[in-house]
């Protein structure tokens, strides 16, 4: 009896702290600046500011810009695609539209030939001629259905190459296991035709990306992923990887950032047998999305540079990410990680997650947030 009442104390205690971490997490935010606004809360470098470029788009995650200047965004629980348009052409977009929702998870979406890919959990659609029918949109057609249907890590980021394959990811479903034998499209990124035709791998040993781009130059693709939990506050770090070529793999499971040996799975292979990161990132800050820099909005220092979207530490004790960071390159190779717009976290309450990032026509760059539900515009002056 009193072991029993030692658990139960015990256990009311955790109860206690994790309460109480919670509502730490979700105290508002402090007014951080004169206008008492929560973007006066974000730190840029000196020259650069930020803005809404709208708001009240809830859950918005991943976003796509036609040419004609349509941003759609999709969600992710929220099971919703948007079109946000810029009417005004004063670079502050006046109108949301639901083009779709019901949908299963439809974080991914890109655009091709006037057409609008949708990434649902297990399956590719795609919205014919869409800008023409933004006020009564068709229905989807099926690109490709086979996908498995794991929701963990199922909802995907979707974006077509130089190639003009468009690629696909393909999660695993866990914080850490070994099904590479049992169905080889997880953990990996996958391409196929514009058609559905022709899937294929293009990369193994991924755990969970939500982001990735090529590089502007040489074509490579760069991609973000994220670490395993439960192995400490500070390890693993999430990873920025680069693919130059079918067939690498990245070490998931069994070799995290290039050197860490898994405990479970590690003693199976060698770290040394896999492609390490071009740079380790912070500790389950969740890097999404990414983008290479190719507008001249910026001072040419940031031409060709990657920033990437964090979205915020789960269970970290102390929470770090909540902000768009810059990493530098130098003749191709990463040279610095560093913060570029900070400042969505305030102590242990975070009032906003920034989750893609997008480099608009005239060199502004996007950030998507799905907490706060609102897509910022930063720019430079």
């Amino acid at each position: 009896m009193k072991g029993t009442k030692i658990i139960l104390g015990f256990f009311a205690l955790a109860v206690l702290v994790f309460s109480a971490y919670a509502v730490l997490r979700t105290v508002p935010v402090n007014n951080c600046g004169e206008n008492g606004t929560e973007l006066a809360c974000i730190e840029l470098p000196p020259g650069f500011s930020i803005d809404y470029y709208i708001e009240n788009v809830e859950g918005a995650r991943s976003m796509a810009l036609s040419p004609n200047g349509t941003l759609f965004v999709g969600s992710r629980s929220e099971g919703k695609v948007y079109a946000i348009l810029d009417r005004n052409a004063d670079n502050k977009a006046d109108d949301v539209i639901v083009l779709a929702e019901g949908l299963d998870m439809p974080n991914g979406v890109a655009f091709m030939n006037e057409s609008l890919y949708v990434a649902e959990i297990s399956r590719v659609i795609r919205y014919d001629d869409i800008e023409a029918r933004l006020e009564n949109p068709p229905e989807p057609v099926v690109v490709n259905a086979d996908f498995p249907s794991d929701s963990s890590h199922g909802w995907k980021y979707i974006k077509f190459g130089p190639d003009g394959k468009l690629y696909v990811p393909v999660g695993m479903p866990c914080n850490v296991c070994n099904l590479e034998e049992e169905d080889e499209r997880y953990g990996t990124i996958m391409r196929m035709e514009p058609d559905g035709s022709q899937l294929e791998i293009f990369a193994r040993g991924i755990r969970n990306t939500v982001g990735f781009a090529w590089h502007p130059e040489t074509e490579e693709l760069w991609f973000t992923d994220n670490g395993r939990d439960w192995l400490g506050d500070d390890l693993p770090p999430d990873e920025l990887n680069r693919a130059p070529e079918p067939g690498m793999h990245f070490g998931f499971p069994y070799c995290h950032a290039g050197d860490i040996s898994d405990p479970e799975f590690g003693e199976l292979r060698n770290c040394s047998e896999f492609t390490a990161p071009e740079i380790k990132l912070g500790p389950h800050v969740a890097a999404l999305g990414m983008v290479f820099y190719t507008g001249t909005m910026f001072p040419e220092e940031y031409r060709n540079q990657v920033f990437i979207a964090e979205h915020g530490s789960w269970n970290r004790k102390t929470p770090i990410g909540y902000r768009v960071t810059l990493v530098r390159l130098e003749n191709g190779t990463p040279i610095s990680y560093e913060p570029f717009a900070d400042g969505w976290l305030q102590g242990f309450a975070d009032w906003g997650r920034p989750v893609d990032v997008l480099v608009m026509p005239d060199g502004a760059l996007l950030v998507s947030d799905d907490k706060n539900n609102a897509v910022y515009r930063i720019s430079y002056s």
